[in-house]
């Protein structure tokens, strides 16, 4: 399938934060290897060094990079800033745009098998295109446990990244969600960033026009808020020689 199409979103609103977007459905590839000395923002570099640690950063269009160059989407440069620290990282791109749990629950274990080795670490960042859609927590629920449960079965290491829902969804369905990826990384004993866009979504100037997806400044202001947790939740002998 053309890259390109992996970057054509079905548009959603959020009044007062942000969703996920886009429709489309491919085969995750692994990304273009980024250069060894590129770092994030405010990151000196270190020698590479250690074994590969193998990332696969399973998402929807947040990390597909909507309207964005192959090398400025969140993956690349989240391989970028590890590398940037000395981590010998290789971050898989497998986001598709437009996933639900539901579609990133059929597709797991397609994905998981076409690893030519187990991931170091598994990034799972899913949830707003349920919100999209009006699907309730529990189904969405229901299909993270899917996840998690064969992600356990395969002994892989496993972050959450968290989504938050609108407050015009009712106060109801909003403490439903929000609590949903806490309670279920206490329950499968995973890394939680409980909102991932919490450091740029009230600043517009980070979004693309849409007002939904990050601009390349946005993703690299995401990777900086984020790689000490990603960075934290890698096990303590990936990388060793």
């Amino acid at each position: 399938m053309p890259p390109l199409q992996k970057r054509i979103p079905l548009f959603f609103g959020f009044s007062a934060a942000l969703l996920l977007a886009a429709c489309g459905s491919e085969a995750p590839v692994e990304a273009p290897r980024t250069e060894p000395g590129a770092i994030a923002e405010g990151e000196l570099a270190v020698p590479v060094m250690g074994e590969e640690v193998r990332i696969l950063a399973f998402g929807d269009s947040l990390f597909a990079g909507y309207n964005l160059a192959e090398p400025e989407g969140y993956p690349e440069r989240l391989e970028a800033a590890l590398r940037g620290r000395g981590i010998n990282a290789r971050v898989i791109d497998a986001g598709v745009s437009g996933d639900t749990s539901a579609a990133g629950r059929d597709r797991l274990q397609f994905v998981l098998d076409g690893q030519g080795e187990k991931p170091d670490l598994f990034i799972l960042e899913l949830g707003g295109n349920d919100l999209l859609r009006g699907l309730s927590p529990d189904e969405t629920r229901a299909n993270f446990d899917a996840m998690l449960t064969t992600l356990r079965e395969r002994e892989i290491p496993v972050l959450l990244m968290g989504m938050r829902a609108p407050p015009n969804y009712g106060p109801e369905y909003q403490a439903q969600f929000d609590a949903m990826y806490r309670e279920l990384a206490q329950q499968y004993d995973t890394a939680l960033i409980p909102f991932w866009l919490e450091d740029i979504y009230e600043d517009q100037s980070l979004f693309q026009n849409d007002r939904i997806h990050p601009t390349a400044e946005g993703i690299e202001a995401l990777v900086a808020s984020t790689v000490d947790e990603v960075q934290a939740a890698l096990p303590e002998d990936a990388g060793e020689g």
